[in-house]
């Protein structure tokens, strides 16, 4: 095996979102908001656990709507379920989760751990997502577009 088939890729995204980082701080740490605004489109979520603090730990499931992706699912069909620890709460500033999907198949494998920075603007805050250790079985163009759409997400349910 060459270094090149076991190093692992990131993935990022950022916007500018209209709200302080408090308010978007707020959406990280309450589960009914975290669950309403995190599953990217064509997905819904709901939270069997959540401990918002250093050390504490989720379990989340998302489902895909809609029959045609219902092969789509890394736990099983239309599902994908995630257990994740929180590594890092900075209020206002970073959140950084570690997280793996529950799946029979290696190319989900391994801990993907996601660090959000919120960075305070004039116009709002700038928040980022770096993505490190994403599985292979992730593409790449996928991920990114449903980063964005969480972040999307994020912004029209802060900037209410």
């Amino acid at each position: 095996m060459t270094d090149s088939s076991i190093k692992k890729r990131t993935d990022s995204a950022s916007r500018l979102i209209k709200a302080s980082p408090e308010t978007i701080y707020q959406a990280f740490t309450d589960p009914r908001a975290w669950v309403s605004w995190l599953p990217p489109e064509g997905m819904s979520g709901q939270i069997d656990s959540f401990d918002a603090r250093e050390g504490g730990s989720y379990r989340m499931v998302l489902n895909y709507i809609g029959s045609d992706h219902v092969n789509l699912g890394k736990s099983s069909e239309g599902t994908d379920i995630v257990q994740g620890t929180f590594l890092a709460l900075v209020p206002n500033k970073k959140i950084v989760q570690c997280f793996e999907f529950e799946s029979d198949d290696p190319a989900y494998g391994g801990s993907m751990t996601m660090t959000w920075t919120l960075t305070a603007l004039a116009e709002g805050t700038e928040v980022t997502i770096v993505c490190e250790n994403v599985p292979e079985g992730i593409r790449q163009e996928d991920h990114e577009e449903g980063l964005n759409s969480s972040l999307h997400n994020l912004a029209v349910f802060t900037e209410r």
